[in-house]
């Protein structure tokens, strides 16, 4: 029990910070937590010690503080407020959480300094390079190579000029795309053809302000999602961990059962279009991507209609989407306010929407329900470890006329 100099910490802001009762709030808090009143805290149940010696300082993670049951609840309560705020609410599974080190692919910055090449991720609100000596989040062949690539960029990194360094694993290795430098002439392409002779890179590619330039790829570079490879263009989208999008997936499985013909909206590269039996309608705006789909799709000898289009500026009529059985919407940040208001009044008996933005779920669940539909559950997917990143996949269904 506290006393009237102590209050306890119930619950983890959207920013990461702790908060009381009476609205306090301490940083690097968790549930549980005592707040002293000059501000000194006291560990609770739900505290554990960061394993990252860069935690708090590096921005790659918020919440290392926070043991799994206090991290799963805090994207539990980020989904519950921004549904409360549309006044929504449904079955919020438990959250499945990626296993530590499994981030398959990263946005990194590189800088000299003091005669050095620092590489890392920025400090939390500030412009500060956090020079990583180990990662937690990342998978051990990711991080692998930070080292050699310190060593690599001492050669064409400029003074005061940072460069970012793009990493992906694909099928055949690493693919890396770095921005920021020039290479130019024999010396730099031999040190880049021994570098990724010597370190499993698949690809290696450099934008020097004018586009990305392919200087290393042996043979063409691929991902394969659900048995199908599919050609990965330079520094595209790709789900932050393996067993996150297997969670996905198996969620757009489940939410479009039975389902004989799909749209899958917002396509990117085809996560969910080779996971989903039937005919599939994929519709993408990144020509890349669904050029990489569409040729994937016919190697394997798919039923998928490919369709390089805008479905901000082009969604998807009302009519159009009564054709299909189920709808899949995989939206970027901004949500899918257009598509979803033309959803809104379709005859699509379900629909799988999946979020990296709990708010702008939040604002097109209120149009599809308010249109007839129902929000049956939400499947939470934490896949950005440690992050105040929530992602999710929800299923909803047309109510009876």
């Amino acid at each position: 029990m506290t006393d009237h100099l102590t209050d306890t910490i119930i619950r983890v802001a959207a920013r990461g910070d702790g908060l009381t009762a009476d609205g306090r709030s301490a940083a690097l808090t968790a549930p549980g937590d005592t707040l002293a009143a000059d501000g000194t805290i006291i560990p609770g149940p739900h505290h554990q010690v960061p394993p990252c010696r860069h935690f708090p300082t590096c921005g790659g993670c918020q919440l290392q503080h926070l043991d799994d049951e206090s991290f799963a609840q805090f994207i539990i309560d980020r989904i519950q407020g921004a549904l409360a705020a549309h006044n929504l609410s449904t079955d919020i599974r438990p959250p499945k959480l990626s296993p530590p080190k499994t981030r398959r692919r990263a946005a990194l910055q590189a800088e000299l300094k003091q005669g050095r090449v620092q590489i890392g991720f920025s400090e939390n609100a500030s412009h500060a390079l956090v020079d990583i000596q180990e990662c937690w989040v990342l998978t051990p062949e990711l991080f692998a190579v930070i080292a050699p690539l310190r060593v690599l960029l001492a050669k064409f990194l400029r003074k005061n000029r940072r460069a970012r360094l793009h990493l992906t694993q694909a099928d055949q290795g690493l693919d890396l795309l770095i921005e920021g430098i020039e290479a130019e002439g024999l010396d730099a392409a031999e040190a880049i053809s021994a570098f990724a002779l010597a370190h499993n890179v698949a690809r290696f590619a450099i934008d020097s302000g004018v586009g990305p330039e392919i200087r290393w790829e042996p043979e063409p570079v691929t991902v394969t999602l659900s048995g199908v490879p599919v050609p990965l263009p330079v520094a595209a989208f790709l789900q932050a961990t393996k067993d996150g999008e297997g969670a996905l997936i198996e969620a757009v499985r489940l939410a479009t059962a039975g389902a004989a013909t799909v749209a899958d909206l917002f396509a990117g590269l085809g996560t969910f279009t080779f996971a989903l039996p039937g005919k599939v309608y994929a519709g993408e705006a990144a020509r890349d991507a669904i050029l990489s789909l569409k040729g994937a799709a016919a190697l394997a000898r798919r039923p998928v209609f490919a369709d390089h289009r805008d479905l901000y500026r082009r969604p998807l009529t009302t009519a159009e989407l009564d054709r299909f059985d189920a709808i899949v919407l995989d939206p970027p940040r901004a949500g899918a306010r257009e598509q979803a208001l033309l959803l809104a009044p379709s005859k699509a008996p379900s629909i799988a929407y999946v979020s990296c933005n709990p708010s702008s779920f939040a604002r097109d669940a209120e149009f599809l329900c308010q249109g007839g539909y129902t929000l049956d559950w939400i499947q939470p997917v934490g896949q950005f470890r440690w992050s105040t990143h929530v992602e999710l996949a929800a299923k909803f269904t047309r109510r009876p006329a």
